[in-house]
C-alpha cells in the first residue's frame, strides 16, 4: 500500500506546486513542447535552462510576438517586438511591478533600499540618484575619469607594446572611475583596495540560485553577506569623517547627496541605506559600462572602416590635455558605436515585471489576456535583432542611428538602457564614462585583436558579457 500513498503525495505536490497554471480565455499561446527534450512541460524547462536566448527566438518564430512559457506552476509571458513591448514599458507599477521580480537583490543591496523600500521612500532614493547624474555634475566627472584612465594605463599598459585582456582591463577601469565619481576622492584614494575586494565578493554572491533562493546556505552567499556588513562599516566610517570634516570632500560625488537624504516623514537616511544605494549604483554601472566598453572596442577593432572614421573624429580633440563634456558629447560616431554595441550585445537577456491585475495586449489586431500573477518579460537580446525592426540586424552598423534611417526611434524598438518610466537613469553617465575611457585609449595606443573572431556572447550568464578570447595587442603611439 505504500506506493499508493506515495503516488497520492507526488500527485498532490504536482497539483499544488508544479502543475502548469492555465491563463484562461484568449490567453497567449502556451509553449508545452520542446525541441530539446521530448517530454511535455519538463522539456520546456530543460530547454529554457540550457539556452534561454535560443528558446525565446524559437518561440517567437513559432508563436509570434506574445507567448507563455510555463515554469512549473509559474507562467512567464514574453512580449517580443516594439508593438508587444509597449505594454511593458507604458504600464505603471500598479499594473506591472518590478518589486516582486527583483526582491532577491535585497540580499545584495540590503534592507530598505530600492526594491525592498516602500514606494515613497524608493522614489526619494531614485530622485537623489537622478540628481547626482545630471548633466551639471557630468562636467566635474570628465576630468576625474580621464585622470584615472591615464594613471591606470601608465601603471598597467606601460611597455612600448604588449598584450592585455581587454575585458579585465575595462572592468578594473570601470570600477576605478566609478569610485572616483560616485564615492569621492577620499574613498578612492584611501579605501579603494578594501572596496574593490569587498565588491568582488558581493558580485560573486549573485548567482542563478540567488534569484530563487537568495539566502541559500552557500559559500558564495556567506562571503556576500560578510562583504556587505564590512561595506556598511567602511562607509559608516566615511560618513562620520565627512560630517566631522566636510571640507575633505568637494561635494560633487553621489555619496555626499545620499548622506543628506531626508524622507518626507522626516526620517533621516541610515548608514546601511546609504551603503545599499552606493552598492546598487555601482552594481548597475559596473556591469553595463565594462561590458559595453569591451564590446564597443572589440567591434571597432573588427571593423577597420568604422575604426578609421572614429579615429578621424578623435582628431578633433587630440590637442586637448583635458577633455571637457562638450568634447565627449561631440563624439557622435563613437556614441553610435557604443549604442550599436548595446543593441548587438545587451547586458541583460530579460527584463521582468509581475502582473498585479489582469491585463491585455493587442498585437496585429489580436488581443491576448494576461492574468494576474503572470511574470511578463521582454528580451533585449532577441527583440533588438529582429529584421522587421533593424535592417541587417546581425551586422555592426552604427550608421543605422543617423538620419534618415534612425531605426532606434521607433517606439520601444531600442532597449539598450531599457525604456519607459523605468529606463536606466545612469545612461548619460555610462555614455560619458565609456566614451571618455575609450577616447583616452584610442589616442594613446594602436590596438590589434589577438583573435580573428569575436568572442561568444555569454547568454547563460547572469550578466551577458563576452565569453572567450578578449586579448588585444597594444602599441604605444607617439604623443
Amino acid at each position: 500500500m505504500w506506493y499508493y500513498y506515495l503516488a497520492v503525495v507526488l500527485f498532490s505536490i504536482w497539483w499544488v506546486a508544479l502543475r502548469p497554471r492555465r491563463g484562461g480565455k484568449n490567453s497567449p499561446p502556451l509553449v508545452t513542447a520542446s525541441t530539446v527534450v521530448r517530454v511535455p512541460i519538463i522539456g520546456v524547462l530543460a530547454e529554457f535552462l540550457k539556452n534561454p536566448n535560443e528558446m525565446m527566438k524559437r518561440c517567437y518564430n513559432e508563436y509570434g510576438q506574445v507567448f507563455t512559457i510555463p515554469i512549473f506552476h509559474r507562467r512567464i509571458t514574453f512580449l517580443i517586438g516594439p508593438e508587444a513591448q509597449a505594454l511593458f514599458f507604458k504600464s505603471n507599477d500598479d499594473a506591472l511591478s518590478q518589486d516582486e521580480c527583483y526582491h532577491f537583490m535585497t540580499a545584495v543591496f540590503g534592507p530598505g533600499v530600492v526594491y525592498d523600500a516602500p514606494r515613497k521612500k524608493r522614489q526619494m532614493q531614485f530622485q537623489t540618484m537622478a540628481n547626482g547624474l545630471r548633466t551639471s555634475r557630468m562636467k566635474t566627472y570628465i576630468a576625474k575619469i580621464q585622470e584615472e584612465t591615464v594613471q591606470y594605463l601608465n601603471d598597467n599598459w606601460n611597455a612600448d607594446s604588449g598584450t592585455i585582456d581587454l575585458y579585465k582591463s575595462l572592468s578594473e577601469l570601470t570600477i576605478l572611475t566609478a569610485s572616483r565619481c560616485l564615492h569621492g576622492d577620499d574613498v578612492r584614494e584611501h579605501m579603494f583596495k578594501d572596496l574593490q575586494s569587498l565588491y568582488h565578493d558581493l558580485d560573486e554572491g549573485l548567482t542563478p540560485l540567488t534569484t530563487i533562493w537568495s539566502n541559500a546556505p552557500t559559500a558564495r552567499h556567506a562571503k556576500r553577506d560578510k562583504a556587505r556588513k564590512e561595506l556598511v562599516k567602511l562607509f559608516g566610517k566615511v560618513i562620520k569623517e565627512r560630517r566631522a570634516h566636510p571640507e575633505r570632500s568637494d561635494g560633487t560625488d553621489i555619496l555626499s547627496l545620499f548622506m543628506d537624504i531626508e524622507y518626507k516623514d522626516g526620517t533621516p537616511v541610515t548608514e546601511e541605506e546609504v551603503t545599499g544605494l552606493l552598492i546598487a549604483l555601482l552594481f548597475a554601472g559596473q556591469h553595463t559600462s565594462c561590458v559595453t566598453g569591451t564590446w564597443t572596442m572589440l567591434l571597432l577593432l573588427h571593423s577597420p572602416k568604422v575604426l578609421t572614421r572614429v579615429m578621424e573624429e578623435q582628431k578633433e580633440s587630440a590637442d586637448k590635455d583635458t577633455l571637457e563634456l562638450e568634447d565627449v558629447q561631440q563624439m557622435s560616431l563613437l556614441h553610435n558605436c557604443m549604442r550599436e554595441s548595446l543593441r548587438l550585445c545587451p547586458t541583460f537577456i530579460m527584463l521582468l515585471r509581475q502582473v498585479m491585475k489582469d491585463t491585455t495586449v493587442t498585437v496585429n489586431g489580436v488581443t491576448h489576456h494576461i492574468p494576474k500573477d503572470d511574470i511578463v518579460a521582454v528580451s533585449p537580446t532577441v527583440s533588438m535583432r529582429l529584421p522587421t525592426t533593424f535592417e541587417n540586424p546581425d551586422e555592426f552598423d552604427p550608421d543605422r542611428y543617423t538620419a534618415p534611417r534612425e531605426e532606434h526611434k521607433k517606439p520601444y524598438a531600442y532597449l539598450g538602457f531599457g525604456g519607459g518610466m523605468h529606463s536606466c537613469m545612469g545612461q548619460a553617465f555610462a555614455y560619458v564614462q565609456v566614451k571618455t575611457v575609450l577616447s583616452v585609449i584610442l589616442k594613446r595606443y594602436e590596438l590589434t585583436p589577438e583573435s580573428s573572431k569575436l568572442p561568444d556572447i555569454g547568454y547563460n550568464d547572469m550578466v551577458v558579457g563576452p565569453k572567450g578570447n578578449c586579448n588585444v595587442h597594444y602599441k604605444k603611439l607617439k604623443l
